[in-house]
């Protein structure tokens, strides 16, 4: 028996990223003023997609727990579809995602955070925010990854939706530049053309495999627990109906 409850566990995941976002917009910095705002940064658009699954999953545990013992064919549909949504999501955006954001991040700071996060920005974000931003997000997923089984869709469509977002990023930043003539991150400055192409390119490969490494994972913690404990409890309730 777990010590703490998953839905527990999700409602204070979620009010977690509800405050690093919110300090974080609420941080004076001058790249929030220019062009594309917050949204510029995959940082932030990983938070507010991390945060949105966690809500979507808060959401499934009320309607589960608020339907619990009804006999509403039309509810037990609807749960079907958000936690459709829910699988899709964890699946495609929050874990790829996220392992990416962390896995670049301290790849490159480690190498020369000039690059990524120049010093400078330590007097505009606190270290706890910094680590709340590049650090917490990957053990948060894979907490509810291994308290929820997560059903992946096919790989081919699964990858395409991947390659999809990875190469809208890619176009954002790219126009995010044509319009300021400032690139989103201090590395693209300093490399040529051809190799910003082959790092565009690497990136979206490695936001690829970390979809694939999700998939792995997910299907390795599952097939060693016994019982898909999440999908089960929704299963056994539409059963009985």
């Amino acid at each position: 028996m777990a010590l703490i409850p998953s839905q527990v566990l999700r409602v204070a995941i979620l009010l977690s990223y509800f405050s690093i976002i919110c300090h974080y917009k609420a941080l004076d910095m001058p790249a929030h003023q220019t062009y594309g705002g917050s949204w510029k940064f995959l940082t932030f658009i990983d938070l507010v997609i991390q945060a949105m699954f966690f809500g979507l999953c808060v959401l499934i545990d009320l309607s589960s727990l608020l339907t619990k013992g009804g006999d509403s064919r039309e509810q037990e549909r609807q749960l079907r579809k958000l936690i459709g949504l829910r699988d899709w999501m964890m699946a495609v955006l929050a874990f790829p995602v996220g392992a990416f954001v962390v896995f670049t991040f301290w790849t490159l700071y480690l190498y020369d955070r000039e690059l990524v996060y120049p010093k400078l920005l330590d007097n505009f974000i606190p270290q706890w925010l910094n680590h709340g931003m590049h650090t917490t997000v990957l053990p948060f997923i894979i907490i509810e990854m291994r308290t929820t089984h997560h059903r992946y869709p096919s790989r081919q469509w699964g990858l395409a939706a991947v390659c999809c977002f990875g190469i809208g990023y890619i176009l954002w930043t790219c126009w995010v530049h044509q319009v300021t003539g400032v690139w989103v991150y201090p590395v693209l400055e300093r490399i040529s053309h051809l190799a910003r192409l082959v790092f565009f390119t690497v990136m979206t490969a490695f936001i690829c495999v970390f979809y694939q490494l999700g998939e792995i994972l997910n299907n390795y913690i599952w097939s060693h627990t016994g019982t898909h404990t999440g999908q089960r409890r929704v299963i056994v309730y539409i059963n009985k109906h």
